[in-house]
């Protein structure tokens, strides 16, 4: 298989051997790609070494070559600026490339996540746009993969949901009705907050049920293992 010149970004990368790199590639319109770039701390471009350029949150046109699921890189230049993201931003990019780097598969295209995520950069570098990228990001990333749920309508009953009633997360069926039994400790979001995080609307409670309510729909598809990244924001906080 031969790819060239395709638009996409750097999730992550690794040392391989003296002077080469394994990194992870999401790409617009081959998806996630495994590949080894030869040399690439040796290797030079006009910016100095090719490992400088391989980096998260650059845009790329990268090329590649092989039939195994690893890649062997044979091209890469520069499609852009580098997104300027620092401190909790620069935390919240790889956040959402770690949510991509454990939630694709490898070679499956996500034509239209791939502009989500796009986009979601685009706000992330935004002043006050940190919140609204992560959250809506993960909406739309558990929609492409098969896994999203209608926040304005019971997941059992199909009853619109009650702006004054709570609600709990069910893996099956979404949001249903919370139960009246006061011993029920399930996490419980409240139908106006719902309506706002549909409208877009992340401000007030509303910013705390959405990131409690997706913390709480991953993790049925991220298991056990911890990321890396919320280790990270821990030390900022």
């Amino acid at each position: 298989m031969r790819a060239s010149l395709q638009a996409g970004y750097v999730l992550h990368t690794r040392p391989w051997r003296d002077n080469s790199l394994i990194l992870e590639y999401f790409s617009r319109e081959l998806g996630r790609v495994a590949m080894i770039a030869k040399g690439a701390k040796s290797r030079k471009t006009r910016g100095g070494s090719s490992a400088a350029l391989l980096q998260p949150f650059t845009p790329l046109l990268c090329s590649w070559s092989g039939r195994s699921e690893l890649k062997t890189l044979t091209d890469c230049e520069s499609a852009g600026q580098p997104v300027p993201l620092q401190g909790r931003k620069l935390y919240s990019g790889l956040y959402l490339n770690e949510l991509l780097m454990r939630l694709l598969q490898h070679e499956d295209p996500y034509h239209t996540l791939f502009d989500h995520y796009d986009a979601a950069l685009g706000l992330l570098s935004q002043q006050q746009g940190e919140e609204i990228a992560l959250r809506q990001f993960e909406l739309r990333l558990l929609d492409e993969l098969g896994y999203g749920f209608d926040l304005l309508s019971d997941g059992i009953s199909g009853e619109a949901v009650d702006l004054d009633c709570w609600y709990n997360y069910h893996e099956e069926y979404g949001l249903v009705l919370a139960s009246a039994d006061a011993s029920d400790r399930l996490p419980r979001y409240r139908g106006a907050d719902l309506a706002s995080i549909k409208r877009g609307d992340f401000s007030g409670e509303a910013r705390r049920c959405a990131k409690r309510l997706m913390r709480q729909a991953l993790a049925t598809h991220l298991g056990d293992k911890p990321l890396k990244s919320r280790e990270l924001f821990q030390h900022l906080d």
